[in-house]
């Protein structure tokens, strides 16, 4: 293994809820052996990423219902497709060389997976988008 790919996986973190079973599926194991940590390692990124999403589209975001909200997120991820693709190459970007491999032979699967992990990530994070970051705004 390459220096670069050793790095890669020293940095990220254990979830032990994330459990590796005989039997599973090419992409569930994908998905908790890898998806799963960059995730995390990436949430911090996911959040600002989404707060510049929003700036970036006028702060309709902070004018809606939770209900709303849960659907702007969806329609963001899943139907935005510049920043489907962004969100994308933060999964890529963290991505051993064999683990590109392995995604490259199964792309159409994997991507689904991801989006729908931050998807529910960004959910989760609802309540740290309630206020506009100041610092994605620029200078009052």
């Amino acid at each position: 293994m390459n220096t670069r790919d050793t790095q890669l996986l020293s940095c990220r973190p254990v979830i032990p809820g994330a459990q590796i079973k005989e039997g599973m599926s090419k992409e569930e194991h994908f998905q908790n052996a890898t998806l799963r940590p960059i995730a995390k390692l990436q949430n911090d990124l996911f959040v600002l990423v989404f707060k510049n999403y929003i700036t970036k589209h006028k702060n309709v975001f902070y004018n809606l219902t939770i209900e709303k909200k849960l659907q702007y997120i969806d329609n963001a991820v899943q139907k935005n497709i510049k920043f489907r693709n962004s969100l994308k190459g933060m999964f890529i970007g963290q991505f051993t060389t064999k683990e590109y491999q392995l995604y490259c032979a199964n792309s159409s699967a994997l991507n689904k997976r991801m989006m729908n992990m931050t998807t529910e990530r960004l959910k989760n994070n609802l309540m740290q988008f309630d206020i506009p970051n100041e610092s994605l705004l620029g200078p009052k």
